[in-house]
């Protein structure tokens, strides 16, 4: 895939709303199979999902953020968010959060990913944020080797989510954005 390919990584705006929660879904959908209940997989509704994407474009503080990357044919492909950490054992003021990053699966492994997650810790670098943490799914294997490769370190911090009626492990990483941010190896 080339890099021309892309129009651009760029703020949601709020009529971007329908096609992030078009890529939400359908990314969980395929990325979370076999790692979460298959009925709460196959209810999920872009629909209802709308007004909260747009209620949180409109509420998008400087220390935050939505991205997405739009490619030129496809329309958006993914996104990011990132605000500051919402741990309670961090700083958030000097800790930054990347709490979602999402992009359709025929676009995975193209280099994509990495254009999203640099976007994103070059929005945290510029509000300040020198340190990084995500959570991501224990059994999520594809997306801890993207992280890995990338320079984020698992720092033993654990932690199960049962927001949505069954457990879900999950594993923090920390990444150190003081530094350049890491280029990905092509894939």
């Amino acid at each position: 895939m080339g890099e021309n390919e892309f129009v651009i990584v760029r703020p949601a705006l709020v009529n971007d709303a329908e096609a992030l929660a078009a890529v939400h879904v359908r990314t969980w959908r395929v990325a979370y199979r076999g790692k979460m209940r298959q009925d709460y997989l196959d209810q999920l509704d872009p629909s209802p999902r709308v007004q909260g994407w747009r209620q949180w474009i409109q509420q998008d503080p400087a220390t935050a953020g939505i991205l997405l990357l739009e490619h030129a044919a496809d329309g958006v492909v993914g996104f990011i968010t990132v605000s500051p950490s919402r741990d309670s054992d961090t700083d958030p003021e000097a800790v930054g959060e990347v709490k979602a990053v999402y992009l359709l699966p025929e676009y995975w492994g193209r280099g994509a990913g990495r254009l999203l997650m640099e976007a994103g810790l070059h929005r945290l670098k510029a509000a300040g944020f020198e340190e990084v943490v995500l959570w991501v799914l224990e059994s999520n294997w594809r997306a801890r080797r993207f992280y890995e490769a990338g320079g984020w370190r698992a720092d033993g911090s654990t932690k199960t989510d049962e927001s949505r009626g069954f457990p879900l492990a999950e594993v923090r990483y920390r990444y150190n954005n003081a530094e350049p941010v890491t280029e990905h190896p092509a894939r």
